[in-house]
């Protein structure tokens, strides 16, 4: 009876394990598989608004860290208004994946992070090709350069990820990655 219900458990574990990975894309299910799922995972953003540089832990031994999430909140935050909400955890881990894949080779340069519906809503006024209902709006979009890094190949990177949209403006040399639907534009 006792190897029927270790087997139980160890079905259950694996069960549950696999359903985790199943949902990740599947370029960030090789990066995360065990041992790496647990490494501690570093940041650092610069926003070019504000000038403000953060560089910092935001997940370690299995859990993200409170106080690293909220010092890249604060930085990816609306800089017309000042609200800050959390960004989304996949988007951050998709952009720690991208830093790894190149090489770790710098920080990310912020255009936009964060926006409010107002942000939104006067970008929209002013600017074409702003999404009505966009991800910043909900902290799951982010539009950056990486410093050491030629904008086309960061968003080869981005698109090779699979994690979510990307969009390339060469005109302004920035990268838009947001963690919806898979697409490219």
């Amino acid at each position: 009876m006792i190897s029927v219900d270790l087997d139980k458990r160890r079905f259950l574990k694996r069960t549950l394990q696999a359903g985790l990975l199943c949902t990740l894309p599947s370029p960030l299910q090789a990066a995360l598989l065990p041992g790496e799922a647990q490494a501690p995972r570093k940041l650092a953003f610069y926003n070019i608004h504000t000038r403000e540089f953060v560089e910092t832990y935001y997940y370690d031994r299995g859990d993200y860290l409170p106080s690293g999430l909220a010092r890249i909140n604060r930085v990816l935050r609306d800089h017309r208004t000042g609200e800050v909400t959390p960004i989304d955890l996949k988007l951050l881990d998709t952009l720690y994946l991208i830093r790894c894949k190149l090489g770790d080779c710098g920080t990310f340069s912020v255009i936009s992070g964060y926006r409010s519906p107002a942000t939104n809503a006067m970008l929209r006024r002013v600017t074409s090709g702003v999404a009505k209902n966009s991800y910043h709006m909900q902290g799951k979009a982010i539009d950056i350069r990486l410093r050491g890094c030629p904008t086309p190949k960061l968003r080869d990177v981005c698109i090779q990820a699979r994690a979510g949209g990307v969009g390339y403006y060469p005109k302004s040399n920035f990268v838009h990655m947001d963690v919806g639907p898979v697409r490219c534009w």
